[in-house]
């Protein structure tokens, strides 16, 4: 299903992790193959929610991985799993360019998604890296929403 079918901000973030993810092994393959794919065969919905964020991301990746790579002070960011590394893009572009998205709301919700796909000591250093982020950067208003 395609368009604005109504589901949740976390499915459609779920959703653009799932592509963003596949895409990370499939560079060959265009955004609309990948759209098309996720749909057909793992059933996911695509509205043009997803597709913002997605596009979001991929317009923005090389800011973002400036920035993972400056706030993983213990890790290389091409040492980075891929699932990591996905989570983290998806939070820092929620971060930056949704201001509907209070910055702890965004960490929160990359912790989330952590705890289903990742290790738990994948979760802490996802965590400490945005958290390290959102406290040198962004207002008080801006990590809780008021801004």
């Amino acid at each position: 299903m395609t368009g604005n079918a109504a589901i949740t901000r976390h499915e459609i973030r779920e959703c653009a992790f799932l592509i963003l993810f596949e895409l990370s092994f499939r560079e060959d393959d265009t955004t609309e193959e990948m759209y098309q794919l996720a749909e057909e065969v793992q059933g996911l919905t695509v509205t043009d929610s997803v597709r913002e964020m997605v596009e979001g991301v991929l317009i923005h990746r090389d800011t973002l991985d400036e920035i993972i790579a400056k706030y993983s002070t213990k890790r290389s960011i091409t040492r980075l799993p891929r699932l990591n590394l996905t989570i983290l893009r998806l939070a820092l572009f929620e971060i930056l360019y949704d201001d509907t998205m209070p910055d702890n709301a965004a960490i929160s919700e990359a912790i989330t998604l952590a705890g289903e796909y990742t290790y738990q000591e994948d979760t802490a250093f996802i965590n400490g890296v945005l958290g390290a982020y959102v406290r040198e950067n962004r207002t008080e208003e801006q990590q809780n929403g008021n801004a």
